[in-house]
């Protein structure tokens, strides 16, 4: 099974999410339904970009590395958005 990295920006206040999932399009679903307790106050949420990764140790391991204050940086200079 393939294993995804994710990156999302918030349409109500431009804040970046990174997540790891099995499925893109329905882990974005449940961010835009309210159903992820971090996100839902900044509903609707968009898909910028997501990487695929063999097994779930290894998207969850990219998913910690896009959470460091460096790698926001570098979300934040490439997609123009402040991030928190």
């Amino acid at each position: 099974m393939k294993y995804y990295v994710y990156i999302l920006v918030s349409l109500a206040n431009d804040d970046i999410y990174v997540g790891s999932t099995a499925d893109v399009q329905v882990r974005l679903h449940l961010h835009n339904q309210g159903k992820v307790k971090s996100t839902k106050g900044y509903r609707p949420w968009r898909l910028l970009e997501y990487y695929e990764y063999i097994t779930r140790a290894e998207a969850v391991k990219a998913e910690r590395f896009y959470k460091s204050h460096h790698q926001k940086e570098i979300l934040k200079n490439k997609y123009g958005h402040v991030v928190k």
